[in-house]
């Protein structure tokens, strides 16, 4: 994959990177570093820092931005660091956002208000206001399985003349919507559902926001770059080697305690220690890991 092909303000080969932690619940800063040098090495060209694999609902606000602080000094600009900034709160996203881009980040992460379901007007003013505090570029995050309100295709439209507004990272499964996006914006598309990677690929996506990307960044970059050259054989044969690890990720668990557990099998991480409300995995949920990783040849 060429450098220029791969240029975006949030890169294409991107994960969303876990938060480390010491048993105590404490970030675990060293951690967070090797786990930064990891997906560099991988292959990745940006990381998501403070979305849900995270954990940025048990973050508090200054442990968020020493997060942001941290990737963005040890990426020094190998890797753009995208900072998740949204909350149910404007204020709060409004200030998180200034905080971010002073602690370095190159680009901003915004979901829809959870909990509070804003009406699609109220969240087209909810990402005017934060995407006019900073002149940082902003992606969008659709999931509405987590906060309940979903982008309407019309509200996606409507966003993309936000000079700041450029992409869309889509987790709503749903592909027609998101075609018909694509054809009337240039809003920069990422898949942000493994399962969904090579599917929105081939209906025009940019790259892929991953959390199975912790241990296949190199499997995903070849898969950009497959589908960039137009060799569809390659990429589905990516696809299918790689469906037991987004298996056992994506589906045993939550993917924040997975992600963590499969860095621990790797050495990056010494610790898979993660807050509540969420738990470590039980030996069982690790036998299905340790399997999954290797029958797609990544452990």
């Amino acid at each position: 994959m060429s450098e220029a092909s791969l240029h975006t303000p949030f890169g294409r080969v991107i994960t969303a990177m876990v938060t480390p932690m010491r048993p105590d619940g404490s970030i675990d800063a060293k951690g967070a570093k090797a786990v930064v040098e990891h997906l560099l090495d991988l292959g990745h060209d940006g990381i998501v820092v403070n979305g849900t694999t995270g954990e940025s609902p048990t973050l508090t606000a200054e442990e968020s931005i020493e997060m942001v602080s941290l990737v963005a000094q040890t990426a020094a600009g190998r890797a753009a660091v995208t900072a998740g900034v949204g909350s149910n709160a404007t204020a709060h996203s409004v200030d998180m956002a200034r905080r971010a881009q002073d602690a370095g980040a190159d680009a901003l992460l915004l979901i829809s208000p959870y909990y509070n379901k804003p009406t699609q007007a109220g969240l087209i003013e909810h990402c005017r206001t934060v995407a006019g505090t900073t002149d940082l570029p902003v992606m969008l995050y659709d999931i509405p399985g987590r906060t309940g309100t979903p982008f309407t295709t019309e509200t996606l439209i409507e966003l993309a003349a936000e000079p700041t507004i450029t992409a869309v990272k889509d987790a709503k499964g749903q592909p027609w919507a998101s075609s018909h996006v694509m054809a009337a914006t240039d809003l920069l598309w990422f898949s942000g559902a493994d399962e969904q990677n090579l599917s929105l690929l081939a209906e025009g996506a940019t790259g892929v926001v991953s959390v199975v990307g912790h241990v296949a960044g190199r499997q995903y970059a070849e898969m950009v770059a497959a589908m960039d050259a137009g060799d569809v054989a390659t990429a589905r044969e990516i696809h299918r080697r790689l469906i037991p690890a987004v298996d056992a990720l994506m589906t045993t668990s939550q993917g924040a305690i997975m992600a963590k557990a499969a860095l621990v099998e790797l050495g990056v991480i010494e610790h898979a220690s993660v807050r509540l409300p969420y738990v470590e995995g039980p030996p069982e949920h690790l036998d299905i890991l340790r399997a999954g990783l290797r029958e797609a040849g990544l452990l």
